[in-house]
């Protein structure tokens, strides 16, 4: 189906649940959270937020790995239990 179907059909099912004001408000009470798990996300930040960030990670402590060293030495001698 093309959006231009989709629209058609969604417009149309919801005149017929328009006459029903019960079935019509769990419609909407469904799309609010549908528009809402498309607008929530977790992982978007403003550009004042990520450089932000970015200044507390420069003042951060500085780990560097040692010339030869692979990933799984440099995460057991910075304390991690793997």
């Amino acid at each position: 189906m093309t959006a231009l179907q989709l629209n058609a059909d969604i417009y149309r099912n919801l005149g017929i649940i328009a006459e029903d004001e019960s079935m019509l408000k769990k419609v909407a009470k469904y799309v609010r959270k549908l528009a809402k798990q498309v607008t929530d996300d977790p992982t978007c930040m403003s550009k004042e937020e990520y450089f932000a960030m970015l200044d507390r990670a420069e003042k951060g402590p500085k780990h560097r790995m040692l010339p030869d060293e692979d990933l799984t030495t440099f995460l057991r001698r910075m304390g991690h239990d793997l």
